[in-house]
């Protein structure tokens, strides 16, 4: 072809980031490296409030750099970014702004390089008509990676329709310590769940062309009392051990990108730190993608370096290749100037971007495919990801993660006796505190349906359902108590809805990277979210006092509770007939619930992570060393609900595992592990076996407690059995070395399986040195 080789689609992709990069100015080389510009800076509305237009704002940043790295968040909108559907961009208009976006920037520089433009994808699109997915924790629940990863492309879909070519999405993060606000956005408490969640974020994303980065690497889930932003404690080894599983798995389906963390690690912030970004994740786990900076990370190390010019010098030498909203990245030309950082170093950054550019085919297609997004999916089969599945498959999780976690065995599904129903609480008839941190404001009318809704809607047409909130979820007063009471009293059952709320609003106040700020001296309604961490982990004085109010009725009562962080709970037998647990479920999850209560559905989720009985017994995750620590003298050391963990309606009964082989070695480490499962009640179950390592003896570090190393749902009619075939490898054996590899490791192990991490058998297999 004739023109410049970097223009030949047919030519390799290094062959073109060359070609293209020996054309570059130092100037138009540090544009790529930017992402300075707030997404909703780029545009305004056009006069008379018809249609959108670029700023001049916009015009002036790409004149000044010659060109734009990435745009993020063009189609963010929320109480942080202050847009909304008056002044916002809805799904009609996603692909056309995008476009003229995306048209300015190549037609307008030198070069022609086109943008890349970020979106946030935390539970589905941070965007006007966006569906919004449950909070990862309710994916975690699901224990289901293929259902995730439909409902990922289907996301995905949506957002490339929309112009979109990066979601950046939490994956990284584990819920170490619950008081921790930004709990929500984890799978769990678990690397194993996690990286295969993680896996089939990427694969479903990948499906639908678009490019994903891994939010937050690493370690950002362990910081020191639940603190967010704060330093962690971690040592090499525990960071292998468990906060790198998802990380690797990430890579290994094809991420584009990791976020570097805010905390800090070893003593260095993570943006700042090349062991981190450089030694281990560009040496040792062989990642060749892009690493942006988290929003105003880069800025914050002025502390250490005294000047912006230096900090950005010292986030790219550390492995940063994209910044996010800071103001030293710009300057990377002064830093070369003075010495600070070599060119060949930025010239380093600008060829990741520059390649993920290639390999998205934006210089063939830059602009968005020629697809029609509808802000109202209709219900359709997960196969293939059409915007439409996106709807139905966010109800579907929905459904999938509501969890069981006590019952009487008398109450639920509720009997079509039951004819008068109480629904109760400050969480019965909130979508806003459903559907978590980071979404977008709903369409005003569009349908969607809280737990209340949900149970008029499935209750039997002679059924008698009212509902009082009793109290809001804090502040002290309650005076909305004695309603709530009289409802219930006059009731057969009360379904009292309890929990937390990520809900923000106009009158929030934010931090400058758009953290929630919300203190004791200035409460809000906010429970939970990015900022909002808590001390303690109990529900709030006013939800325990009202549960304890409607309980002295008499009346059965059902909890449940839709939280994005696993609230310590109290003893609840003799007080509540059932607790179930909605990890904020969606705009949907109302119909879920309901589902579930009334028996058109099976519960069938299983905790991501360990509920504790309170704050101060912290750390309470299932898979601490195992130092046999007995307990503290006051109360248990263990957890209200174990990890895995999730009751049914019917009864299930394991045999003990067995293996194919009891002898191994390293070098020959494959065999199966069978445990037979019956149903022995009198309804369906969907039952999550799990199998779980447990080291005796050998290994190179002091052993854990036991370790998640596999899962198998099966679905068993009542009096079914069947086999979980597990096939245990080398990855499922493998344990981290005393340098930090993976290997397997002579020693006895016990492979345990069962319902829970609380409730399992094991048999012994020992791992014979090779010879």
């Amino acid at each position: 072809m004739t023109g410049p080789h970097y223009r030949d689609p047919a030519a390799p992709v290094a062959e073109r980031v060359h070609d293209l990069l020996g054309r570059m100015t130092l100037t138009e080389k540090v544009g790529q490296v930017n992402q300075r510009m707030y997404g909703w800076h780029a545009y305004e509305r056009a006069d008379g409030g018809h249609g959108h237009r670029l700023t001049d704002d916009f015009r002036a940043e790409v004149a000044a750099y010659r060109g734009m790295g990435a745009l993020y968040g063009l189609q963010r909108a929320d109480a942080w970014s202050g847009v909304g559907f008056a002044d916002g961009i809805a799904a009609a208009d996603g692909a056309r702004v995008a476009d003229a976006v995306q048209r300015h920037v190549v037609e307008n520089t030198r070069l022609g390089v086109p943008v890349l433009l970020v979106e946030e994808v935390p539970h589905g699109h941070q965007a006007l008509d966006g569906t919004v997915l449950p909070v990862n924790l309710a994916v975690g629940a699901t224990w289901d990676p293929g259902l995730y990863e439909a409902a990922a492309a289907a996301v995905g879909v949506e957002v490339r329709a929309r112009g979109g070519h990066v979601a950046l999405v939490s994956a990284l993060d584990l819920v170490r310590d619950p008081r921790w606000g930004r709990a929500e956005e984890c799978f769990g408490e678990d690397p194993y769940l996690a990286a295969r969640l993680t896996e089939a974020l990427v694969r479903g994303m990948r499906t639908a062309g678009v490019a994903v980065v891994l939010k937050h690497f690493a370690g950002q889930g362990a910081t020191v009392g639940g603190r967010n932003s704060a330093a962690t404690e971690l040592g090499a080894r525990e960071l292998h051990d468990i906060h790198l599983a998802a990380a690797r798995a990430g890579i290994r389906a094809g991420a584009a990108g990791v976020m570097a963390a805010y905390n800090e690690f070893d003593g260095l912030p993570c943006v700042a730190s090349r062991p981190l970004l450089t030694e281990l994740l560009r040496e040792r786990l062989e990642f060749d993608g892009v690493v942006m900076a988290d929003g105003g990370a880069i800025d914050r190390l002025v502390r250490l370096t005294g000047d912006p010019v230096a900090a950005g010098a010292l986030a790219l030498n550390a492995g940063c290749d994209l910044s996010l909203w800071d103001a030293c990245f710009p300057r990377l030309a002064e830093a070369v100037a003075q010495g600070l950082v070599a060119e060949r170093t930025l010239d380093t950054a600008v060829a990741r971007v520059l390649a993920l550019k290639f390999r998205l085919g934006l210089f063939e297609r830059p602009y968005a495919p020629a697809v029609e997004p509808r802000h109202a999916p209709t219900v359709a089969q997960p196969a293939g990801a059409r915007p439409s599945d996106a709807c139905e498959l966010s109800e579907r999780i929905a459904r999938a993660s509501i969890t069981l976690l006590a019952h009487d065995g008398g109450v639920l599904p509720l009997a079509p006796s039951t004819r008068r129903i109480a629904v109760l609480g400050p969480n019965a008839d909130s979508i806003a505190q459903q559907i978590g941190d980071y979404t977008a404001p709903q369409r005003p009318g569009h349908h969607h349906i809280t737990v209340l809704d949900g149970i008029r809607s499935a209750a039997p047409p002679d059924t008698e359902v009212t509902y009082a909130p009793g109290c809001e979820l804090v502040g002290g007063d309650l005076s909305g108590v004695p309603e709530a009471v009289a409802r219930a009293a006059a009731s057969d059952l009360a379904v009292l809805v309890l929990g937390g709320s990520s809900a923000r609003s106009g009158d929030t106040t934010f931090d400058t990277n758009g953290a929630a700020v919300v203190s004791s001296a200035d409460p809000t309604g906010m429970t939970c979210g990015e900022g909002v961490d808590l001390a303690e982990l109990g529900l709030p004085d006013e939800q325990l006092a009202l549960l304890g109010a409607v309980a002295a009725t008499g009346v059965p009562v059902v909890v449940v509770l839709v939280q994005g962080r696993p609230h310590a709970l109290p003893d609840l037998s003799g007080t509540a007939a059932a607790v179930l647990s909605a990890w904020y479920p969606g705009p949907w999850g109302g119909r879920a619930v309901a589902d579930v209560l009334f028996g058109a559905a099976e519960p069938e989720g299983r905790l991501p992570v360990s509920i504790p009985r309170s704050a101060a017994q912290l750390p309470v995750f299932y898979n601490a060393k195992d130092h046999g620590y007995r307990g503290y003298v006051d109360q248990p050391a263990t957890a209200r609900h174990a990890f895995g963990h999730g009751l049914s309606y019917t009864t299930v009964g394991y045999a003990p595992p067995r293996l194919s082989r009891t002898r191994v070695t390293p070098d020959d480490p494959a065999l199966s592990c069978r445990v037979t499962v019956r149903n022995t009640g009198q309804r369906p179950v969907r039952e999550t076996v799990q199998l779980y390592v447990r080291r005796r003896s050998g290994g190179s570090s002091w052993p854990r407690v036991r370790e998640l190393r596999g899962f198998v749902r099966l679905d068993l009619r009542p009096g079914e059995e069947a086999d979980a075939v597990f096939a245990i490898d080398a990855d499922t054996l493998a344990s981290v070395t005393r340098d930090l590899g993976l290997a397997v490791e002579p020693g006895e192990l016990l492979l345990e399986t069962g319902p829970s991490s609380g409730a399992t058998q094991g048999v012994r297999l020992v791992i014979e040195p090779s010879s």
